[in-house]
């Protein structure tokens, strides 16, 4: 979904232009589906502590591929349902965006949060402090994975704060599952640890969600 979007840097050179949004996930490599309650099984479990943690020692919206467009700029092109207005700068400012997690459609991008699935916080948490900071950055900047970072209205994202599902679910009640699902999997992505009441609350809207499944690929 996130794959670079080549033309950028050409065509910033006009004023106003558009992007066609990235291709879902041509490149990635996948595992198997999982049924959501066995993939909860697979998550380790350890007790959260957020001595230390500051949000600058994740360093995000980078543009890491160098091409002109910032994290931010490259989850909302990708994610766009139509061809998004681009100004010099890689400045989306235009387009059309669904957030799932309460069913509303955004046309103006300053609307929207760029959610980090698994909130920075809650990462440092769950194992992300033992990190270097090299891995802190490519954490909060993963374009590899379509479900690490989603355009959602800032309400929203601003509601979520920095809980884990025992505390917060997405208000649109059809949106609860699969939210759930790419929690799972960004943390299984990463490695990162959830605590019993965390583990007692994923398994129990997994066995709410039917035939829901998981995938998902280590982050290098």
């Amino acid at each position: 979904m996130f794959s670079k979007i080549a033309a950028v840097a050409a065509a910033l050179l006009v004023l106003p232009l558009t992007i066609t949004p990235a291709s879902a996930s041509a490149h990635q490599r996948r595992s198997d589906a999982l049924p959501m309650a066995a993939a909860v099984d697979l998550l380790p479990t350890a007790a959260e502590s957020r001595d230390g943690y500051q949000r600058t020692s994740f360093k995000h919206w980078v543009d890491a591929d160098h091409d002109g467009c910032s994290t931010r700029a490259e989850v909302l092109i990708a994610e766009s349902r139509v061809q998004p207005t681009i100004e010099p700068g890689c400045k989306v400012t235009a387009g059309q965006w669904y957030s799932f997690y309460d069913g509303v459609t955004v046309t103006a991008p300053g609307g929207l949060d760029i959610d980090h699935m698994v909130p920075l916080a809650e990462a440092w948490d769950s194992g992300a402090s033992a990190w270097t900071p090299q891995r802190r950055e490519a954490y909060a900047n993963d374009l590899d994975a379509e479900n690490s970072l989603v355009a959602v209205t800032a309400r929203t994202n601003r509601s979520k704060a920095d809980q884990d599902p025992a505390d917060w679910l997405p208000p649109l009640l059809d949106a609860r599952c699969t939210y759930t699902a790419d929690w799972v999997a960004t943390k299984l992505r990463w490695k990162l640890a959830v605590d019993d009441h965390e583990r007692a609350a994923l398994a129990e809207i997994a066995a709410g969600c039917g035939q829901e499944s998981i995938t998902y690929e280590t982050a290098p």
